[in-house]
């Protein structure tokens, strides 16, 4: 029996749009998009450093941004796709 998906909401204040980042569903998506993208960036920046034995704290720092700043765009663009406008029946403002 297949799962029925959740219905995706959208938010029109801060606060509703912190809630819906932080939902289950939608950061194990954004999750996979950063594990993906991070360990692809990683490979890509720092992978010679890492394999060659000559990993430093900073490496490991940029290794971590390579994972969270895909998990930060992917978050952002789940939330502009999401926005609901400010009064019902208008429409979003850019």
């Amino acid at each position: 029996m297949e799962a029925t998906p959740k219905k995706v909401t959208g938010w029109r204040t801060p606060r509703g749009a912190l809630r819906l980042a932080l939902r289950r569903s939608t950061t194990r998506r954004t999750t996979k998009i950063a594990l993906v993208v991070g360990t692809i960036l990683s490979l890509i920046n720092q992978g010679g450093v890492i394999f060659g034995g000559r990993a430093t704290a900073t490496t490991w720092i940029r290794v971590a941004a390579n994972y969270f700043v895909p998990f930060c765009v992917s978050s952002f663009g789940f939330l502009t796709a999401t926005k609901r406008p400010s009064h019902p029946g208008g429409t979003v403002e850019h």
